[in-house]
């Protein structure tokens, strides 16, 4: 705890130290270098992640909620807390992902109580930093356009997702029935939950701190090295890309529900159908 209280004074002068002769410029990038080390912190247990150091890096990710949620309470700058705030959420997912054990004969069941178990902490922040249903993208505008884009989006980025690293069947086969409990998990669990965290929040906040283009590079470059659990590099690199084009998707439409869907066809067809084409393909 001492270590932790230290490293905020460090911070806070960072950020505060009133000795600079332009102010408005120093702050600006005292401000963007303060972020910058914010999102270091990030990057190291992802590392230790992806070379299967999981209990080091969950104890590393203490740290920083410990960290971040100290810097929330005694940091008077309010950009930087909520970027602090948002970054909040990852640890927060990471606990709850590496907490809930992955159901044998229900796997989609694991999703819905990892995603679920993050729309309390997501609300309260939502709410806390006063977040307008503009910024978060809750609209309905176009819906049918979006739904047939995300859907033509899900199928190519799917494909080359599968030929990336061939994924898990996530159903038994392709009824009806398997299809649209995916699809549910996928778009209104999987698909929302994580778009809400990456590009209603965190890409928001990033923006305010870095700029539109640099604050959806870094917010793309969290949600890629978030994908470290695969082990895969070429996974994250590819996950990188995807978030820098569904945050880009973000940026011209403000649309929650396009990218949301986007991200959901996606699995759906590399987790769903996809894997279940190919394999019949192979038995012909």
């Amino acid at each position: 705890m001492t270590t932790c209280i230290e490293e905020v004074k460090f911070f806070k002068k960072l950020v505060e130290n009133p000795e600079v002769k332009n102010p408005k410029k120093s702050i600006f990038l005292r401000k963007k270098a303060f972020t910058s080390i914010i999102l270091l912190l990030i990057f190291l247990p992802e590392l230790l992640i992806y070379y299967g150091k999981i209990e080091d890096a969950l104890f590393l990710y203490a740290g920083i909620l410990a960290v971040l949620s100290l810097i929330s309470i005694f940091l008077k700058d309010q950009e930087i807390c909520n970027v602090c705030q948002a970054l909040l959420l990852l640890p927060i997912l990471r606990f709850i992902n590496f907490s809930i054990p992955v159901f044998s004969e229900v796997i989609l069941l694991s999703f819905v109580f990892i995603y679920a178990s993050m729309i309390i902490p997501i609300t309260i922040l939502a709410i806390n930093q006063k977040f307008t249903y503009n910024q978060l993208g809750l609209k309905s505008k176009k819906i049918i356009c979006y739904f047939l884009l995300s859907i033509f989006i899900g199928l190519i980025l799917g494909q080359i997702e599968y030929s990336i690293i061939p994924a898990t069947q996530l159903i038994p086969d392709l009824s009806i029935i398997n299809i649209l409990k995916l699809t549910i998990v996928m778009i209104l669990f999987v698909g929302v939950i994580e778009e809400i965290i990456f590009r209603s929040i965190l890409q928001t906040r990033l923006e305010e701190i870095y700029g539109s283009w640099s604050g959806l590079i870094f917010a793309s470059l969290i949600f890629g090295l978030m994908n470290s659990g695969c082990g895969n590099l070429y996974k994250i690199f590819y996950a990188f890309f995807v978030g820098l084009l569904i945050g880009y998707l973000f940026q011209k439409t403000r649309s929650l529900p396009l990218i949301a869907m986007t991200h959901g066809f996606i699995n759906i067809f590399a987790f769903g159908i996809i894997p279940h084409i190919k394999s019949e393909f192979v038995l012909f």
